[in-house]
């Protein structure tokens, strides 16, 4: 079946949030054609003579990252090239989150700048769905870190580093990847910049083992090249990433860092690797009086953020 046979199709509201004003304690969300945070760049006052579409919709980005579908769970405005889908029978959370998977699936159709305004409606969709999607949780995460505003990172105080002063490298091992074996010990890491970089399950090999508590820096792999990933457990990692270790790293301070770190991702388009520059690359961060990284810093604005608790 298609789109248009379960859903009822409605254009968004084409605004634009440079006109509307925000407020941190709406309840009215905006949505726009990002593929991050369920859509939601802001929240919004309501609009005089526009309701807002209800809770319980799903929004599909018909431009920009295209097919990005999310179910929102509040009410909400659109910016342009956003189409709002309400199911045609009554469905529950776990079957509108499997059609968006679905929807965004198809979308390696739409390279090149094409766009999905007039062929979403006919986007095929399984007859059927799977008894699993049912024994997934649906219970929001919550968080007890209080939200609370924070003061912005003021990166003019911050160091400059070159990498081979922060880390100790070794090559990831693994040169053939078919020749492990199947198992539930550890993480296959590969040149890959989604799921942290994870592959599948494999057995535990002595001779291919990374240590956890480490970042992998990815220097070969089409679309993958410069970025980086923080490991907490023992892995298996392609010969394409190297690691890097420190005595002073931790869960909360390597997410500071992979977050630093991925701000140099546009240095490597068009084919460069990283492999011979990584340890001169030169990155900023915090540091002390005494000019070094200030471990401490980075792990404590890590964990002053909401839901850092469930990291």
């Amino acid at each position: 079946m298609k789109v248009e046979d379960l859903f009822v199709l409605h254009q968004g509201n084409g605004l634009e949030l440079m006109h509307i004003g925000i407020s941190d304690n709406s309840n009215i969300n905006f949505v726009s054609r990002t593929a991050q945070n369920n859509g939601v760049v802001a929240q919004v006052d309501k609009i005089e003579n526009i309701n807002p579409f209800t809770e319980g919709s799903i929004t599909v980005a018909l431009g920009g990252s295209v097919l990005s579908a999310f179910v929102q769970l509040k009410p909400f405005y659109t910016a342009f090239h956003i189409m709002v889908l309400i199911p045609k029978q009554k469905m529950s959370l776990q079957e509108k989150l499997f059609y968006c998977m679905c929807i965004k699936a198809n979308a390696y159709k739409y390279s090149y700048g094409r766009q999905a305004n007039k062929t979403l409606k006919d986007i095929e969709l399984p007859d059927t769905i799977p008894d699993w999607i049912y024994s997934i949780s649906v219970e929001p995460i919550k968080t007890a870190v209080k939200p609370k505003k924070l003061p912005p990172l003021n990166t003019e105080k911050w160091g400059e580093f070159e990498l081979q002063e922060i880390f100790r490298f070794e090559n990831c091992k693994c040169s053939i990847a078919r020749e492990l074996s199947d198992g539930d010990d550890c993480y296959y890491i590969g040149a890959k910049k989604n799921d942290n970089g994870i592959m599948r399950k494999v057995a535990y090999d002595e001779d291919l083992i990374s240590k956890g508590n480490s970042i992998i820096f990815i220097c070969n792999g089409q679309g993958a090249v410069g970025y980086s990933l923080y490991m907490n457990n023992d892995f298996i990692g392609t010969t394409s990433n190297v690691v890097g270790y420190n005595s002073m790293l931790n869960k909360y301070s390597g997410l500071f860092i992979v977050s630093v770190l991925d701000l140099e991702r546009p240095k490597f388009s068009f084919g460069r690797k990283w492999y011979r520059t990584l340890p001169n690359t030169v990155i900023k961060l915090p540091q002390t009086k005494q000019g070094a990284p200030d471990w401490t810093f980075m792990e404590n604005y890590i964990k002053s953020l909401p839901y850092s608790d469930r990291i």
